[in-house]
């Protein structure tokens, strides 16, 4: 069974920085690609970063120049560094990833982390 874990959320002010981290466990090849979602209350589900396998990443306009996603692969984790944080960061943070297994891909979702953002 794979499973992806994250952590690293909570309550932050205005203007201050969170790490969060997606770990994923089990019987693991390898991951591929991996993204960082939100949802806020009331909105659809958004993609706020992704992260390939060689490390190239993607970001959201709406966080471009304040989030950083990293790897590392030997862990079998990756990171979100968010920065600058805004209240209308608020939102659960959810991993995904494409994991090979024995056999196939599977697609791998965590259980999602609570970002608060305060005035």
């Amino acid at each position: 069974q794979v499973q992806l874990v994250e952590s690293g959320g909570g309550l932050v002010q205005a203007g201050g920085s969170l790490r969060l981290s997606c770990a994923a466990s089990g019987s693991i090849f390898s991951i591929n690609d991996m993204g960082w979602y939100r949802q806020a209350p009331g909105k659809q589900r958004e993609l706020v970063a992704s992260i390939t396998s060689g490390s190239v990443t993607n970001y959201a306009d709406s966080v471009k120049g304040r989030f950083i996603a990293s790897r590392d692969n030997a862990k079998n984790t990756v990171y979100l560094q968010m920065n600058s944080l805004k209240p209308e960061d608020t939102a659960v943070y959810s991993c995904n990833a494409w994991v090979a297994v024995p056999g196939r891909y599977l697609e791998v979702w965590g259980q999602g982390t609570l970002v608060t953002v305060s005035i």
